[in-house]
């Protein structure tokens, strides 16, 4: 299989050889196919997948085939390659296509956690295959230490080992604490999986000169849209 997803174009394109086959979990992003018509076959979705995909079907293309994939604005697709012994818990939402033999599995979080995170539910996969993974931005890969935490923002934390420790903490003193927000705390060995695209609102105003007050003045004075910038 080859992909290639050149930033910040907005797609990536696949190429299978015979006797590959990749699952796309969003069979809507293919934006075209080159191929047999017979290599594209599309499954139901089991009940647990659908949920939290929000989708009913899934698509199994073979090759020789190339199909472009469409990709969210601002997100870049990155292929992980996951081993045979991965232990890692995905968030299943940046997962768009794995390849033909790997099979997921529902992991339940504790309860405590996902009242806090949103999240009931995580998934892990069996490898040896290869991911297809949505970032905000990009991904970077951090390992993680058995007695010194890693605190990771809870909108950034992409995938982490099962064995971890993990809680959701903040850190720093009050001040910092009340003006961040919630972290996971993660000991363990193995490496986590992280989106790096900024979420910093305010570091995004003030890049682009784009404070409140300009903001305010397009929305109440007439025509401001059109005079302020």
């Amino acid at each position: 299989m080859k992909v290639s997803a050149p930033q910040p174009t907005g797609h990536a394109r696949i190429e299978l050889s015979g006797g590959e086959a990749l699952h796309v979990l969003h069979p809507g992003s293919i934006l075209a196919y080159r191929g047999q018509p017979g290599q594209r076959e599309d499954r139901w979705m089991d009940l647990g997948g659908a949920y939290r995909k929000r989708r009913w079907v899934r698509s199994v293309l073979s090759g020789p085939s190339e199909f472009l994939l469409g990709l969210p604005t601002g997100h870049s697709l990155i292929s992980y390659e996951l081993p045979a012994d991965s232990s890692l818990l995905f968030d299943f939402r940046h997962v768009i296509y794995f390849t033909d033999g790997m099979s997921m599995k529902s992991k339940i979080l504790k309860l405590k956690t996902a009242w806090i995170s949103r999240e009931l539910v995580r998934m892990k996969f069996s490898g040896p295959g290869t991911l297809g993974i949505l970032a905000a931005g990009d991904a970077a890969v951090m390992k993680l230490d058995p007695s010194q935490p890693l605190f990771v923002d809870k909108n950034a934390l992409i995938a982490y080992p099962e064995d971890a420790s993990i809680q959701l903490s903040v850190y720093g003193n009050s001040l910092a604490s009340q003006h961040m927000n919630v972290q996971w705390e993660i000991r363990g060995t193995g490496s986590v999986l992280v989106q790096s695209g900024s979420r910093d609102r305010q570091l995004e105003d003030r890049l682009s000169g784009d404070g409140w007050f300009k903001r305010l003045l397009r929305e109440v004075l007439p025509f401001g849209s059109v005079y302020i910038k």
